[in-house]
């Protein structure tokens, strides 16, 4: 395939040397690809589900793919022999969007119900403890050229769990706390007050239409820049950072919302 797009999402963590060693292995296989690396917090599953949602349920993407590694291996909490663990799957969805991801947690949660099609990758997930960087890059480039061979039994889309409502799915670089409340489910009315409590910690905020409605120095839960057919909402603190103010709740934390009065 001419110059394909290939985000790359994992914990590996920022600057980590191991994206440069799974990039350089991606393009020995797809020499002429194009490659986006994004990281995501240790193991949290709902992120990268998250952005992998955002990213292939994007309008109007064209040669783009995404091979994801966050792989905590907590489908056995005994001794894995010979570093195996979950395994590397095949999906396409709806929109013809294809990925290539370890099946952990919740990591297709979010484009579950646009699954048209869900197959374990035939090859081995076992004999590296770094199977993204000596074992996966070729399979991802056997999908991206649409090798079939690649495609091994069917994968049970039902058995994939719902992602978890209510809680932390990502903090942006302005320490705004993005949460996996859909703006579709909820009540409130422009205005209205709320409570919000994260990490043992309450602040007061106010449920907008857009996070900038709000007078600075004040906390906003709003539809944010994330979702498609409906927002994520937001907790937005104009001017300042949410996350500061919540002392930093990390990615997957419960989010407890009431109202006032």
């Amino acid at each position: 395939m001419e110059n394909p797009n290939i985000v790359v999402i994992s914990d590996y963590g920022t600057g980590d040397p191991a994206f440069t060693e799974v990039l350089l292995q991606l393009k020995r296989f797809i020499p002429n690809s194009f490659i986006l690396p994004q990281s995501v917090p240790p193991f949290s599953t709902v992120n990268t589900g998250y952005w992998i949602g955002q990213i292939a349920l994007s309008p109007s993407l064209k040669n783009t793919f995404i091979y994801s590694n966050t792989a905590p291996r907590k489908d056995n909490s005994k001794a894995q022999e010979n570093n195996k663990g979950e395994k590397l799957m095949y999906a396409r969805l709806d929109n013809g969007f294809e990925i290539m991801a370890v099946n952990a947690g919740y990591v297709f949660s979010f484009v579950k119900n646009h699954i048209s099609d869900f197959h374990y990758a035939d090859i081995s997930n076992e004999g590296s403890q770094f199977r993204s960087r000596d074992i996966y890059p070729e399979a991802v480039a056997r999908m991206i050229n649409k090798d079939k061979s690649i495609m091994g039994n069917k994968g049970d889309i039902h058995a994939i769990p719902d992602y978890p409502k209510n809680v932390i799915a990502s903090t942006d670089g302005y320490g705004n706390i993005k949460t996996t409340i859909l703006s579709t489910e909820i009540d409130y009315k422009i205005g209205q007050k709320l409570i919000i409590k994260i990490n043992g910690v309450k602040h007061e905020a106010s449920y907008t239409d857009g996070s900038f409605n709000i007078e600075e120095g004040r906390v906003a839960f709003a539809p944010g820049s994330t979702g498609h057919s409906g927002k994520y909402m937001e907790i937005f603190y104009r001017g300042q950072s949410a996350s500061e103010l919540f002392m930093h709740p990390k990615v997957e934390e419960k989010i407890l919302i009431t109202t006032l009065g």
